[in-house]
């Protein structure tokens, strides 16, 4: 029935009546009220269905954080097309590899030369729209539309298209629909106890589902979202300042940065509710008790469930250190054959319920796979723990997790195998006092060929993003193997590696 239908365009509306003078989003020069941002997002929803976008097709954003990646969500939300963030930082093939899968109508990019060369290598009959004024005359050169077929939108239909991690060589665009968005912003307001004028500042990754799924639950509150292009320490205690940011996406490292920018106390970061860190950045904050915060925004999850699956705030004194499940899914811990195992056993994290995605873009097997059984596998292990909390083991299959970026040894191996020196290879990861783990490769050289470490991890650089090169490499006569695929025990007790996620 209709009367249950609740989808993100339906949450925007309600906002625009309900909080006529509040401020929708920040970005540089732009302040938008709710109003202005739901007329904002219809006048986009009539381009873009001018250009024939319509249910299911697909709509691409290829650059640094901005207001714009929201209002593509909505519009692309009221027309029923699916809208995709992807990582900017990706090399030209990465790039090529998205469009070809995607194959989106529209394009709205931010020159690069990475972008420019993707584009070159993919014949797409899209429209292409350049991330500023180009797009700013876009929005305005369209009348208000004369309706939408948002009435028409099912809740359960997908929206939002987030890349994840390459475990398979490729990276997968995880599905996630109106409702599961929706139930994961719900849980993440319980947990962090967000309240009535609760702004949240995104400076990380709005392809990042961290930075996503907050930007969301702040924008079912109807709080105040505060965009910045991309972390900087200088400008995002700027913003804390002058916005009265309460939460912002933050880790480890990067709030080790804003305590060096701020050391004089030019800014006052009073207003930022946030995690215990360090002395230093205990004293410019105000250390939140939320359950999310108190717990050191601990739990288990993935973009596949919206973000988070499990919270240590529901939890917390237990034995498992990922606590209990949000409260709007279930989870069992299966084995092999789908057969839930006793307490204290590791098994599969399997779950389900209404933050769970919808499947993967164009993957009809892998989909197939991920949900035997009507549960959505997730590929990682875990334990039920006498007292019902939930320990998180690890991946099923090997994965490097540096500073908060996952990185899986099939797609490094996968870069490093098409250097023409280079006759195998296997990644593993080593401890990293900063970012905890960083990649390590093992390579074995092609009789009589030769090449550097650097000639490595440059060549490396050039295939796939940055941050998943190796930092060290390793020249070996042969890569141990477990049937097909390396052993990669044998490899970590050889090479040194350790400190992975659940470790």
């Amino acid at each position: 029935m209709t009367v249950h239908r609740l989808t993100l365009g339906d949450v925007l509306g309600e906002h625009r009546r309900g909080r006529p003078l509040g401020t929708a989003v920040v970005d540089g020069d732009v302040r938008l009220t709710y109003p202005e941002l739901d007329e904002r997002v219809d006048r986009l929803a009539g381009a873009l269905a001018a250009d024939g976008v319509g249910p299911g097709d697909r709509v691409l954003w290829l650059g640094q954080n901005s207001f714009r990646v929201l209002e593509l969500l909505l519009a692309a939300g009221r027309l029923g097309a699916i809208f995709c963030p992807a990582n900017w930082r990706q090399t030209a093939d990465e790039l090529a590899h998205v469009l070809t899968d995607l194959t989106p109508s529209v394009v709205v990019w931010e020159e690069s030369e990475a972008v420019e060369k993707a584009r070159g290598q993919v014949p797409l009959d899209a429209r292409w729209i350049g991330s500023g004024d180009e797009y700013e005359a876009y929005l305005a050169a369209s009348p208000p539309p004369a309706g939408l077929p948002s009435a028409e939108i099912a809740a359960d239909s997908p929206v939002l298209a987030l890349y994840t991690a390459a475990f398979d060589g490729r990276p997968n665009a995880a599905l996630l629909s109106h409702s599961a968005l929706i139930a994961h912003s719900m849980a993440l307001l319980h947990m962090r106890q967000m309240e009535d004028g609760f702004t949240f500042l995104a400076c990380g990754p709005l392809f990042h589902v961290g930075t996503m799924m907050f930007t969301l639950a702040t924008f079912q509150l109807g709080g105040k979202l505060v965009f910045t292009p991309a972390y900087e320490p200088t400008e995002v205690c700027r913003l804390i300042d002058t916005e009265k940011c309460t939460q912002a996406f933050l880790f480890g490292p990067m709030i080790d940065g804003l305590v060096e920018a701020n050391k004089d106390g030019a800014h006052d970061l009073s207003s930022l509710h946030f995690v215990s860190h360090s002395p230093e950045w205990d004293a410019m904050i105000t250390v939140d008790d939320s359950p999310w915060c108190a717990s050191k925004m601990g739990g288990y999850g993935q973009t596949e469930v919206g973000g988070m699956l499990t919270f240590l705030g529901l939890g917390m004194g237990g034995a498992g250190y990922a606590g209990r499940p949000s409260p709007l899914v279930h989870v069992r811990i299966l084995d092999a054959s789908g057969e839930e195992v006793p307490p204290g056993e590791v098994g599969e994290i399997c779950a389900r319920g209404q933050s769970i995605f919808s499947g993967y873009w164009n993957r009809r097997e892998l989909n197939e796979a991920k949900s035997a059984g009507g549960w959505h596998h997730t590929g990682d292990l875990g334990r039920r723990e006498p007292d019902g909390t939930l320990t998180f083991i690890g991946p099923r299959l090997r994965m490097i997790k540096s500073a908060n970026e996952n990185i899986y040894p099939a797609e490094v191996e996968r870069a490093l195998k098409t250097h023409p020196s280079i006759a195998d290879a296997a990644v593993i990861g080593v401890p990293d006092d900063r970012f905890g783990q960083s990649p390590k490769a093992i390579v074995v050289l092609k009789e009589g060929a030769s090449a550097t470490s650097d000639e490595v991890i440059e060549h490396v650089r050039n295939e796939i993003a940055s941050y998943k090169k190796p930092r060290d490499v390793v020249f070996a006569d042969t890569i141990p193997k477990r049937g097909y695929t390396p052993d990669y025990d044998t490899l970590d007790a050889t090479y040194g590696g350790g400190a992975y996620p659940g470790t």
